[in-house]
């Protein structure tokens, strides 16, 4: 065995692409707000600045010109989560409405938590963070399909299929976007369907790209914005089946499939009587080179608690999304700039000890909503106008939330036993003990260690290879798309082999001792942004087409 540290291997973030100080092009689209991402964050934040609008007698019948810019073809095609959602966003966002009317599920009517081993699965007290009780069941994919649905109700423009390929600033300002171009060939030459990037200007811009987000990060090294620690991530491997026998409560479990030295666990919550989703989280500063989440997730599947269920069943709909697992010690020290805010996954609102990042994102939308409305009347968009935001935000239920189970996630850096021990003190104590914060590096920081990978073979009905499980993600990205992958220098073979066991995809593949990169596999989980090759955007529409994630 051998060790290898993945940041050696990592390609640096290309700054000069992401920031670009040319003047925008004299064919402009001019907004008042633009919101790139229309994600659950993106999509609350424009109804909640059209509903103030349409309110506010001095703004008139004009209303403010919003738009939405998402990289998907369709509004909730890259959308993915588990998802028990806490409906207060909902409720906040839309008050004259009951839980009734909202895109969910299913109400929690039960849960469960057990500790797995090969073999069996022992049920073990309900951790207080874990309560789902007045919560309920669904997909994020819905959810966002719906909001869709609203905010052009609203007169919110949308853009699908529009993904965003820089920053455009004047000085230390954002003054709008440039869109990635389309219709190029493998070496980025144009095709007969070319269409060339678009620029968009706003007064105000709002980053809501969702998790490792590319303009968040360019952002973030250009103005020097740091965090305590830095973010640290995982990857969710989840699948949608039809089942033939109902699930009747909301089960999560630890232990096995996972060593004792990654942290994770997985889920498997009822999506009314015929569906279900099952899914697998594993945070990615694991040690063993040859983990794979993907196959660990079709192995689980053969365990006795979920089997029974399966059995008989179809899976429907298959994806893979990062999750940022930082918490408070991950922010950002602001979340604000000259003409630009950042809401949602893209400025880390996720609480891993309570498994909730929807309602988060939505509030911060709201919460960056009410910010820019009140910037925009006063006429002034600069950082100091803007940075009511942070004041609201850090007084908020979120930073609260996230105050209390600072250091949870954080604890289990030294195995799920000592780090179960710690969170269990935690807990009790409202995170005050064990006191003082835990240090964390970057996940690419991590040692791995190599060594042989068990071998797995999938038998097609309950267990699946990474294409079958891609093709059921929808994914139709033509083959001639140019690589948005951008790989580093001195890539061997083994940590070839690193990126192959990673990805869920199987974007990446060891020939030899060299690695062969397949792009159109890709499903945008950016995972190998994280500890490998660096994902930027490309052409709109590509990827997954997610209905029931």
């Amino acid at each position: 065995m051998s060790s290898i540290l993945p940041i050696r291997h990592q390609a640096p973030l290309p700054l000069d692409r992401l920031i670009l100080t040319d003047p925008p092009s004299s064919e402009a689209i001019e907004m008042d707000v633009l919101i790139v991402g229309g994600g659950p964050a993106g999509l609350a934040c424009a109804i909640e600045l059209a509903r103030l609008a349409k309110a506010d007698p001095e703004v008139g019948e004009a209303g403010l010109n919003i738009g939405v810019l998402e990289k998907a073809a369709a509004p909730g095609e890259h959308s993915l989560s588990g998802a028990v959602v806490n409906p207060r966003a909902f409720r906040e966002l839309f008050p004259d409405l009951t839980d009734a009317d909202f895109p969910f599920r299913q109400p929690v009517s039960g849960e469960a938590v057990y500790f797995m081993t090969e073999k069996r699965a022992q049920k073990i007290p309900t951790p207080p963070t874990m309560h789902n009780t007045g919560y309920f069941t669904g997909s994020l994919s819905e959810m966002v399909r719906w909001l869709g649905e609203r905010a052009e109700e609203m007169g919110v423009n949308l853009f699908p299929g529009f993904p965003v390929d820089a920053l455009l600033v004047d000085g230390e300002a954002v003054r709008g976007v440039r869109t990635t171009p389309s219709g190029l060939d493998r070496e980025r030459k144009p095709t007969g369907s070319y269409a060339e990037p678009t620029d968009l200007t706003a007064r105000i811009t709002v980053v809501a790209e969702g998790t490792r987000g590319l303009l968040s990060q360019a952002w973030r090294q250009w103005r020097k914005v740091s965090s305590t620690n830095p973010q640290i991530y995982a990857l969710g491997v989840k699948e949608v089946w039809k089942i033939a026998r109902p699930l009747d409560r909301v089960i999560h479990t630890l232990g096995w499939p996972l060593p004792a030295d990654a942290f994770g666990g997985s889920f498997f919550y009822p999506l009314g009587e015929s569906q279900a989703a099952i899914g697998l989280v594993v945070g990615l500063d694991y040690h063993d080179a040859a983990l794979d989440v993907h196959q660990l997730m079709q192995r689980m599947k053969l365990h006795p608690l979920f089997r029974e269920y399966l059995d008989g069943g179809t899976m429907l709909e298959w994806g893979a999304k990062t999750i940022p697992e930082g918490g408070y010690y991950a922010l950002p020290e602001r979340r604000h700039g000259d003409g630009v805010l950042f809401a949602g996954d893209a400025a880390g609102f996720v609480d891993v000890p309570s498994l909730k990042g929807i309602h988060y994102a939505m509030q911060s939308g709201i919460y960056a909503a009410r910010t820019a409305f009140a910037a925009l009347g006063r006429g002034d968009t600069s950082a100091t106008a803007l940075a009511d935001y942070d004041r609201v935000t850090d007084a908020s239920y979120i930073v609260s939330d996230l105050k209390k189970t600072r250091n949870m996630r954080l604890a289990f850096k030294d195995g799920l036993y000592v780090g179960g021990l710690k969170a269990g003190l935690m807990t009790v104590t409202g995170g005050r003990f064990p006191g003082g914060r835990i240090t964390m590096g970057e996940d690419a920081a991590t040692p791995r260690t190599t060594g042989p990978a068990q071998p797995f073979t999938p038998d097609n009905t309950l267990t699946f290879s990474k294409v079958d499980a891609v093709f059921k993600s929808g994914n139709e990205t033509r083959d001639t798309i140019p690589s948005h992958l951008i790989v580093g220098q001195d890539v061997t073979g083994e940590v070839a082999d690193f990126y192959a066991h990673m990805c869920p995809a199987g974007v990446y593949e060891r020939v030899g001792d060299a690695l062969r990169v397949n792009p159109p596999n890709c499903v945008d989980c950016k995972a190998t942004d994280v500890v490998g090759p660096r994902w930027t955007p490309r052409e709109g529409g590509s990827g997954p087409k997610y209905r029931l994630m």
